[in-house]
Formats: structure tokens, C-alpha cells, sequence
């Protein structure tokens, strides 16, 4: 495949995902103002709150393959996806704090049953890291974060497709998590950690939290002309 083709199906692929992931994912009640005061954070300089630091590297390595660097459009680590995630395990998706969680719980029930678990996100989060790693040290003798791009892409990929099967976990489920956030993280307003500097939105051509923009939406194959907004006015 041509680099030109490449680089198309990726921005086909990420803005289909935008389609299905709103400008705002969740309400996490920061505030408007202290957000807009501090400049974002350097992922390297970044503490977390929730993971430690082993189940750290394993988040970024993971996000690094889900949206990786080498595309005509920035990569998961540029944007900070990995913080978007820690602070979500701290807030209300972490704790699923409005989520129905009482059983029975029914493991191939539809999905329009709703999600089927006791276990809170960040409890998924937790235990699969810890599954995951322990089936990449014993069955490949590396930790995840320590095996090739190719390598960890058949971890996720065995993850998606419940090839790997945990005692504690769903590893299928920790990874439709995984890959939820990651996209969240990649598209939603800064304000919730993740997409640094707009950038994602940039690629894109997407105007964000713009207060108006109606004479764009019918004019069609033209690339939107202005740089998009942040919630806390930030400019593209």
C-alpha cells in the first residue's frame, strides 16, 4: 500500500471512530477555569493517580500500538491519551458510580442487557493488566511492555478476540475498555486530560466547542478553514 493510501485509511479510520465518541465524553466536573490556567502536562512528567508505575508502562505501551506514532497523524503518546485514562479511573466511568451493577450477571447475554459484571472498570483495568503481563511473562518470557510492536500487537489482538482466557477477568472485555478510552482519550476536549493541544482535532478538521460554525456544515469536500476551540477557549 502507497504512503498516500496509508495515510487515507488511517484519517478515514480515526474519523470514523470520531463519529461515534462526542467532544465531551464524560462529566467530570473539572473546572472550567483551573483547567484553562494550567497548561497540559508532559506525559513524562506525568504522575498518575490510579495506575502504578508497572501498570503505567503497560498503558502506554498498549495505547502506543492501539494509535501509534508512525501515521501521517499524531500517535496516542503525543496526545496523552494514557492520563486521559488514568483520570478517568478516578472519576465516575472508573468507579461505574451511575451504572446498574447488580447481578445476575449472564456472560453471553446481549448487549442490550447492558454491561455484565460486578467488577468496576477500574477494577477491569487492574486485573487485566496484571493478567495480561503475567500471560506475557510465562508464555513469551517478556513482560509486554518489553516484547516488539509485533509482539504486543498479538497480545491485543488474542485480548479483542477472547483468545486469552483469565480467572479474575473478561480479557476481551478489559480490552473493548482499553480501546474505548484510548479513542476517548484521542478525541475528547482536552479539558479531560487526553488529545494535548487539540491536535487530534487538528488532523482532522474537526472545530471543536466552536460557538458557531453553521455556514460550514453543507459545503462539502472543503477543509474546514480555522483551527478548532477548546472548552476552556483554548485555540487551535
Amino acid at each position: 500500500m502507497s504512503a498516500k493510501l496509508e495515510n487515507a485509511s488511517r484519517r478515514d479510520f480515526i474519523k470514523g471512530s470520531l463519529m461515534m465518541i462526542p467532544a465531551v465524553t464524560v462529566g467530570s466536573g473539572v473546572s472550567l477555569t483551573a483547567a484553562a490556567d494550567e497548561p497540559p502536562p508532559n506525559l513524562a512528567d506525568y504522575t498518575p493517580t490510579f495506575f502504578d508505575a508497572e501498570e503505567w508502562q503497560f498503558v502506554m505501551a498498549a495505547c502506543d500500538r492501539l494509535i501509534p506514532s508512525d501515521g501521517a497523524g499524531p500517535g496516542a503518546l503525543e496526545t496523552n491519551v494514557p492520563i486521559f485514562i488514568d483520570k478517568q479511573m478516578e472519576g465516575k466511568f472508573g468507579h461505574a458510580a451511575d451504572w446498574y451493577m447488580k447481578g445476575p450477571f449472564t456472560e453471553d447475554a446481549s448487549p442490550l442487557f447492558g454491561y455484565q459484571s460486578s467488577l468496576t472498570p477500574r477494577e477491569v483495568y487492574r486485573k487485566g493488566i496484571a493478567a495480561t503481563r503475567r500471560h506475557c511473562q510465562d508464555a513469551l518470557g517478556e513482560d509486554f511492555r518489553g516484547l516488539d510492536a509485533a509482539g504486543q500487537d498479538r497480545v491485543l489482538t488474542q485480548l479483542e478476540q477472547g483468545a486469552l482466557e483469565f480467572d479474575e477477568v473478561s480479557a476481551s472485555q478489559f480490552f473493548a475498555f482499553l480501546l474505548q478510552n484510548t479513542k476517548e482519550g484521542y478525541f475528547a476536549d482536552p479539558i479531560h486530560g487526553g488529545n494535548k493541544h487539540m491536535a487530534a482535532w487538528k488532523f482532522i478538521g474537526f472545530p471543536g466547542a466552536r460557538a458557531a460554525y453553521r455556514e460550514w456544515v453543507d459545503q462539502h469536500d472543503r477543509a474546514y478553514p480555522l483551527g478548532p476551540v477548546s472548552l476552556t477557549g483554548e485555540r487551535g
